[in-house]
């Protein structure tokens, strides 16, 4: 099994090796890996980006509120992955425990949490404690710097119970603006990340977590996805729950509500084709790895991908050829590779990659018997006919799918891509730098991922601080964040520097929060004279008429 602690200095080798050859080959959406050879500036931006976050004690009198020790790990995590560092997951601190023969609810002492945090070899450690005093909230938080064994001094933010997001939120943009002084984004696009989620569904999704029985934590996970249907890590701890209790049809429906923008749909992906494959719907677990693979091409995704693609009666045997140049030491790569080339006739090449898997796999009868029954004098197996699904051909055993996959691999090598598209635009020319940033802070932006894209536009104006559309995009977060004075300036700035439908588009919308119908009128007006293709403008259009205005 491969270690599932890859500290992130090693993983830097990971990154290191994206910026020395990891190519996009065209029409197989795959990555081809080059010998990684280390830069001492790779190393450099890898470094110290490593948090582990641990439950919260809680200070107070109440035991009630004991489940938000565990939901401040949870918002921190998010916004730190948010801000561009990599939070070790409640699952890889869970598994570290387990390692260190804890169980996974062990209550932390200083000793025992600085003693996790150097078996998972992370930079820095946030922990803290907090309070409920009738119906406030006090946190506090500590940054443990975990070489150099430097604590830092209490970070603080309290407010009403009813606003524990926006305490967590603040506190988790004090700690990022501790880590990275230089971090260009707001504390008001922190606390806005989470401006619509349902306080009774965020305990209901952490007591989901942590609380009970395995019926128990999942009853609390359909309390949190019917209290809030949009709440994408709760429909994501949904889907692992019925998962794990082979209700692979409810594990498939929950997974399916993350939108293909949320951050975890890689992952819930997976698992959705995991669950289509275990109830036999092969053609949408296909497509669900496929969607994974596209972005992410880990072997075990690309694996799946052709295993579903053989119980089709498809030739899996690209895929599996594509897992094992990843992985060229997984031996079930190779038994399904052997097994495509048999479906397709090929003794020669079955022979060989099943020679491989015994090889690498000794102790596997399975694979030891194909490697016997590929050698046997006259065998020679049928190509299966186009389409069928390859039962037993010619007595050969099913091709094997990966039950899991490395999520601390996967994270890291997530994380290694987002840093290596930041080298490689570091690497542009002044002008196509800036293309790519603005181009990542809408993509962003589209997504309404506000703490990403407001820190892409700010790094482009840092290059190029008369950028107009940076400053349009700032406009559109404060408009959406609740700062419409902020984003009026921020519009206005932009169309002194240059004429663009989307500052004209964030002021018409002001305009009509305030029924300035005219004012409203004449931004759209203008907006249009731009780009009269704009389907936003021509919303906006009819919003006017229908407050009795008249576009010109």
């Amino acid at each position: 099994m491969r270690n599932r602690f890859v500290p992130l200095h090693a993983a830097a080798l990971l990154l290191a090796g994206f910026a020395n050859g990891y190519a996009q080959t065209p029409g197989a959406a795959t990555v081809q890996r080059q010998p990684a050879a280390s830069t001492p500036a790779t190393l450099a931006q890898a470094r110290g980006q490593l948090i582990l976050a641990v439950p919260f004690d809680n200070a107070g009198t109440s035991t009630s509120v004991d489940w938000i020790g565990e939901a401040l790990p949870q918002i921190l995590n998010q916004r730190f992955a948010a801000a561009g560092f990599l939070p070790v997951s409640r699952a890889d601190r869970a598994y570290a425990l387990d390692h260190l023969g804890l169980p996974a609810d062990f209550r932390l002492t200083r000793a025992s949490a600085l003693r996790l945090a150097q078996t998972l070899d992370v930079d820095s450690m946030v922990f803290g404690t907090y309070a409920v005093d009738g119906s406030r909230i006090t946190a506090t938080a500590r940054i443990l710097d975990v070489t150099n064994l430097r604590e830092s001094a209490p970070l603080i933010e309290s407010a009403e119970l009813s606003r524990l997001p926006d305490v967590l939120n603040a506190l988790a943009w004090r700690i990022v603006r501790q880590l990275d002084p230089t971090y260009p984004v707001a504390e008001e696009t922190f606390v806005a990340a989470d401006a619509n989620l349902r306080l009774d569904a965020f305990e209901a999704f952490v007591r989901g977590l942590v609380g009970g029985s395995a019926e128990d934590r999942r009853r609390h996970l359909q309390d949190a996805v019917r209290l809030d249907p949009n709440y994408g890590p709760a429909w994501l701890a949904l889907g692992d729950a019925a998962f794990a209790a082979q209700d692979y049809d409810e594990a498939a429906t929950a997974y399916g509500h993350l939108s293909r923008n949320d951050p975890n749909a890689l992952r819930a992906d997976f698992y959705r084709g995991l669950a289509y494959f275990y109830t036999g719907k092969y053609l949408p677990a296909e497509d669900a790895f496929a969607f994974v693979s596209v972005r992410l091409p880990l072997p075990e995704v690309v694996n799946n991908q052709g295993v579903a693609a053989a119980r089709r009666g498809k030739d899996g045997a690209p895929l599996f050829q594509q897992a094992i140049t990843e992985d060229p030491n997984d031996a079930e790569y190779h038994f399904n590779l052997a097994l495509g080339y048999a479906r397709r006739g090929d003794l020669a090449g079955a022979q060989k990659e099943a020679g491989v898997a015994a090889g690498l796999q000794p102790s596997d009868a399975e694979i030891q018997n194909l490697a016997n029954t590929l050698r046997t004098a006259g065998f020679l197996p049928q190509p299966a006919a186009a389409g069928a699904v390859p039962a037993a051909n010619n007595n050969l055993p099913l091709e094997r799918v990966k039950r899991s996959y490395d999520e601390a691999a996967f994270r890291q090598a997530a994380f290694a891509m987002e840093q290596m598209e930041t080298l490689h635009a570091a690497q542009q020319p002044p002008a196509k730098r800036l293309s790519t940033l603005v181009g990542s802070a809408n993509e962003y932006l589209s997504k309404g991922l506000l703490v990403e894209a407001e820190r892409e536009y700010n790094r482009a104006l840092a290059l190029d601080p008369g950028l107009a559309e940076a400053y349009a995009g700032l406009a559109r977060i404060r408009e959406r964040t609740g700062d419409r004075d902020a984003a009026r300036q921020l519009a206005s700035r932009s169309l002194a520097l240059h004429d663009n439908p989307q500052g004209h588009l964030v002021l018409a919308r002001l305009a009509l929060l305030t029924n300035q119908v005219p004012v409203a009128a004449s931004e759209v007006a203008a907006a249009l004279r731009l780009d009269n293709t704009s389907t936003e403008a021509r919303g906006l259009r009819l919003a006017v008429a229908a407050r009795g205005g008249q576009v010109p």
